[in-house]
């Protein structure tokens, strides 16, 4: 009896060294799980990134869903003062890994953050319908009151020319994969965007150069984060650098002065 007493009480210390709770985002014991933040798109809302944030939960991923003021600061305003206070108050961890998972104007604001704070640990970034050639709705409505009113000044600085923000923030210099919708629920927005788009972002708009994977899903712009082949695209991105199983290598990188890259297609039957 004396002897099994002993045994417990030392798999009991054992089982509450320092440490031993924590676990990375792959799951084996002894390191901090990694992070992921999520951005949503412009005039949305955090809850419009719920479902990867539940998803990335299930991978256990640390999630930090914010709601940022996208419609009432500049992108720089937003990445280098917004941004910058909110994770150095939800992620207090110097030495922490920090994946980043964004819709839309995300990605813009996620470059223009990376282009003044080099993370010592930065993971892996994947961008959902991002305009990182600029926004050709943005070149035709700038100057419409309406759109003003309801974008602020982001919505102003995301033409297709050379003043843009997404033209002069440069090729990514992270490892990036992207993820492009290729279906309009919106005929006239398509008929003002040249090739195949989401309704809002064409798939030409998506591309970045320097990024490892790129993949088009049969999806419309508003909710292409909602959409189940989506979300398991993105964790498998997060954990091995590609969008595909059994990959070995991302999708080839894409220069614009080349042409557009092959596009992998895939279909869903979900609502825009």
């Amino acid at each position: 009896m004396n002897r099994m007493k002993i045994l417990f009480t030392a798999a009991m210390l054992y089982s509450i060294q320092p440490g031993s709770g924590k676990a990375h985002a792959g799951g084996s014991t002894g390191e901090t799980r990694d992070y992921v933040v999520l951005l949503h798109g412009l005039g949305r809302t955090s809850f419009s990134m719920k479902r990867l944030e539940w998803a990335l939960q299930r991978a256990n991923y640390r999630v930090v869903n914010l709601a940022y003021p996208s419609t009432r600061l500049s992108i720089e305003d937003i990445a280098n003062r917004w941004l910058d206070e909110r994770l150095r108050e939800r992620i207090p961890e110097p030495n922490a890994r920090i994946n980043w998972v964004t819709h839309s104007l995300g990605g813009i604001v996620v470059r223009q953050y990376l282009s003044n704070h080099p993370l010592e640990r930065l993971g892996r970034v994947v961008m959902l319908a991002p305009p990182n050639q600029g926004s050709e709705l943005a070149d035709r409505l700038k100057n419409k009151w309406l759109y003003r009113l309801l974008t602020g000044p982001s919505g102003q600085e995301l033409g297709t020319d050379a003043a843009g923000v997404p033209k002069r923030l440069g090729p990514a210099r992270f490892e990036l994969g992207v993820i492009a919708g290729d279906r309009s629920l919106n005929p006239l927005f398509s008929s003002w965007i040249p090739g195949a788009s989401d309704g809002k972002v064409s798939v030409r708009s998506a591309r970045l150069d320097g990024m490892r994977d790129f993949l088009v899903v049969h999806h419309s712009h508003t909710w292409i984060a909602w959409n189940r082949q989506v979300t398991t695209a993105v964790v498998r991105f997060l954990q091995t650098g590609n969008f595909r199983p059994g990959s070995d290598q991302g999708w080839q990188d894409f220069n614009a002065t080349n042409g557009p890259a092959p596009r992998p297609r895939a279909r869903d039957g979900g609502r825009g």
